[in-house]
């Protein structure tokens, strides 16, 4: 048995915090729907927003953006005509392939997104922070970025 293996935790503990870490994230998310923090928008719409507003104004593919969202590939793509059709977003053929797209936030959807932050922000700091102490925040935002960047 290498050292690498002994250190190994049990599948069921692995299973158990995991559940534990999903659980958590629902509970919160339905507060936070049931608070109208995403109004006018829903959740997911407010996901995509929030992940092009992380581009800075850079066009993201369409494939990059999914990357960063759970969702199917079909459903963005609608969820983006969408939200093309609101104004929110714009998209275009990529300059280097045309058969892939790109999108942006276009200023009404930027400015959206920023409004709806705003009070998004306000219900994280009120449950996720007075839930937890600073030292707690630091450490599971650690444990977090250590699960999503793992490649085994």
């Amino acid at each position: 048995m290498t050292q690498e293996t002994a250190r190994q935790p049990s599948t069921r503990l692995a299973a158990e915090a995991w559940e534990s870490l999903f659980r958590a994230q629902v509970s919160l998310m339905r507060r936070f729907e049931r608070d109208g923090d995403f109004a006018p928008l829903r959740p997911r719409e407010y996901d995509v927003l929030f992940t092009l507003s992380l581009a800075e104004g850079r066009r993201l593919r369409l494939r990059e953006l999914n990357e960063q969202v759970f969702m199917s590939q079909p459903s963005l793509s609608r969820m983006v005509d969408r939200l093309e059709q609101r104004g929110l977003v714009s998209r275009e053929p990529a300059p280097d392939d045309a058969r892939g797209v790109v999108v942006t936030l276009t200023g009404e959807g930027l400015e959206l997104q920023r409004q709806v932050g705003r009070q998004h922000v306000r219900s994280i700091g009120r449950y996720v922070g007075g839930a937890l102490d600073e030292d707690e925040l630091r450490t599971l935002m650690a444990l977090t970025t250590k699960l999503r960047t793992y490649r085994p």
